[in-house]
């Protein structure tokens, strides 16, 4: 299977059809139906390292001031408690834990699935992004993860290259700002050509912009694991900004002749919410 990592933006994305889910569909027509699916979501950036291990893994509407229609949305896929333990087993000698009974799919994780796989027939696994761990331990665990794929697990990464919710322009559009783009193209050139330096992107001068925390940036590690791996690039997949301070970037690894398309009109926030008080 692929390893895909996926620049997800608003929530809303799940309700709506436009050029970015209109990409992850034609992603997911292509690679076809993997025997399960393990997500790296920015959205569960907690201080350990746990998977998802309950066989009804819940819907968790992780954010605030949305339409109810968002709200209520719901996403029955399956767990898969042998795939969480080939986890654990791929980690070692690191540490991670089962987690039975406290999380489940965050929106991180269904509102691209919403669009990869509709009808929530395939298993899903959650892996935690464990805050207190340097980026050269998200890149390893990353590159052992890619035995996965030949198990017919797609690895799926969750996140933004550049996430700054304190500064959106709402009159942007699909035009990212000069700032955004340089990050954007950086991280693009170095996916595809050395994956296995994608850490150094902490020095480039916009980093303390794209990722003024780390939990959106951190999925993208995991991708460039794999890719480093596979000995091969990750390839974007699809292009394009939202609210001027957001890429919805998305690379592939494995993908073929996908080729890469342009997004456009990707989902709003609720206007009358601070961005920054909507965990999105």
């Amino acid at each position: 299977m692929p390893a895909l990592f996926i620049g997800h933006g608003s929530p809303m994305n799940t309700l709506e059809e436009n050029g970015f889910t209109n990409s992850w569909k034609r992603i997911g027509a292509a690679i076809g139906k993997p025997r399960g699916i393990l997500v790296v979501s920015a959205h569960w950036f907690i201080g350990a390292t746990a998977v998802t291990a309950m066989p009804r893994p819940r819907t968790i509407h992780d954010f605030y001031g949305f339409p109810r229609a968002l709200s209520e949305f719901e996403y029955p896929a399956p767990g898969m408690p042998e795939l969480a333990a080939e986890v654990v087993d791929l980690a070692r000698p690191d540490w991670v834990g089962l987690d039975h009974d406290q999380w489940g799919l965050d929106h991180g994780t269904w509102s691209v699935l919403a669009h990869l796989f509709p009808d929530a027939d395939v298993p899903v696994v959650q892996l935690s992004i464990n805050s207190s761990k340097p980026m050269a331990y998200h890149l390893e665990l990353g590159a052992r993860l890619d035995a996965l794929r030949s198990r017919g697990v797609l690895v799926l990464s969750s996140g933004n290259v550049v996430h700054n919710l304190r500064r959106i322009d709402w009159r942007a559009g699909d035009t990212g700002e000069p700032w955004v783009r340089r990050f954007d193209d950086a991280a693009t050139e170095l996916m595809a050509h050395r994956p296995a330096d994608v850490a150094t992107l902490a020095d480039h001068p916009d980093f303390a912009a794209a990722a003024p925390t780390p939990d959106h940036f951190a999925p993208l590690l995991y991708t460039a694991g794999i890719a480093a791996a596979a000995q091969t690039g990750a390839e974007a997949l699809v292009r394009g900004f939202s609210l001027g301070s957001v890429s919805m970037t998305c690379f592939g690894v494995s993908c073929g002749a996908l080729g890469c398309r342009l997004g456009h009109d990707a989902a709003m926030l609720p206007v009358d919410v601070p961005p920054d008080q909507t965990n999105t």
